[in-house]
């Protein structure tokens, strides 16, 4: 067994991929062609501070061979991350490679960016796609989707291919060479003692590329100044990791006031509900009363009407009826 240094940290990776013969190694096997030269670009690499996310970027300029010969320029973009909330930062930093004229090539016609490819390694995982590395690939299409054969350098500037790698699927993965020289990635070989470490059985690793990545970590490993960038990246994290739950437990505690409000303002609007009720029920009797009153005064009136046609007077009428002599007075006069 033998210990290499854990390339899930950025410190490692790029150590890495400094290594231009590894670089070539890793990149060509993932863009499945052949690459005949290979330039790291200046500002390749964003170290991680306490006060951001960590993003680890690397960005190349490549000369790349397909299969029917011919070789052209492209720009290969490199993003990692271990967190799953950096979709905008990676479309932010995609945004400043198509402005920047470092990027762009003068042709006979006109300035044309050059084809850009993106990979991104994530250490999460995507919805339901399981597959370890996946290709998102344009084609040239008509109205009716039959595939046009021919390129446009003006259509490679606007779009690009890109290929996505999530670590957590690649365990256990050597079905292809791609995957055998991914498969150091795999953190089920972390060493019990030290995570920035991996514990691997060399034989797996036997082919010429493969131990070229291995010999490159191995190197890593005992590397002083890397050694110490992945301690700082662990307290990084954990300060990272802190703030999270700090910020988790808030949004907890958050979401539990929202609920408490939510529920004081259902009980508010059931009891203005139950008040409105009442008031309609109040108002319903008010106006049972106002009839049964206007039911009750002609009732009345008649039997004044009745009496005094059969001669009797206002007074005679009030001691009849048990009523007020000013209220048959009004009936008796107004009739």
């Amino acid at each position: 067994m033998t210990l290499i240094a854990n390339p899930i940290y950025d410190s490692v990776f790029k150590y890495m991929m400094e290594d231009e013969r590894v670089a070539k190694i890793l990149l060509s096997a993932l863009l499945k062609k052949e690459i005949v030269e290979l330039q790291m670009r200046r500002q390749e690499y964003t170290a991680m501070q306490q006060t951001r996310i960590s993003m680890f970027r690397m960005d190349f300029s490549a000369r790349i061979r397909e299969a029917d010969g011919e070789e052209h320029l492209v720009m290969i973009e490199l993003q990692k991350t271990w967190l799953a909330t950096e979709t905008l930062r990676f479309r932010q930093y995609l945004g400043t490679q198509y402005l920047n004229r470092e990027n762009m090539r003068e042709e006979d016609n006109g300035m044309y960016g050059l084809p850009i490819i993106s990979i991104y390694i994530l250490g999460h995982k995507l919805g339901d796609i399981e597959e370890p590395v996946v290709y998102v690939r344009r084609r040239y299409l008509d109205y009716d989707d039959r595939v046009i054969d021919k390129k446009d350098r003006f259509i490679e500037s606007l779009t690009h291919d890109s290929i996505i790698i999530q670590i957590p699927y690649l365990r256990g993965r050597t079905r292809n060479h791609l995957e055998r020289l991914l498969n150091v990635f795999d953190q089920e070989y972390i060493y019990y003692a030290d995570d920035h470490l991996l514990q691997i059985d060399e034989r797996n690793f036997t082919g010429h590329d493969e131990r070229l990545l291995i010999d490159r970590l191995l190197k890593a490993g005992v590397a002083p100044d890397v050694r110490k960038a992945m301690e700082v990246e662990d307290e990084i994290l954990s300060e990272i990791e802190k703030r999270d739950t700090i910020i988790m437990q808030k949004d907890e505690e958050i979401e539990w006031k929202d609920k408490k409000i939510a529920q004081k303002d259902e009980e508010i609007a059931q009891k203005e509900r139950e008040m409105a009720q009442r008031d309609e029920e109040i108002a319903q009797k008010e106006k049972e009363m106002a009839q049964k009153d206007k039911e009750k005064e002609q009732i009345i009136s008649g039997a004044v009407r009745l009496l005094r046609q059969s001669g009797l007077s206002a007074e005679e009428i009030s001691v009849k009826l048990s009523l007020p002599l000013e209220t048959v007075q009004k009936i008796y006069n107004r009739d």
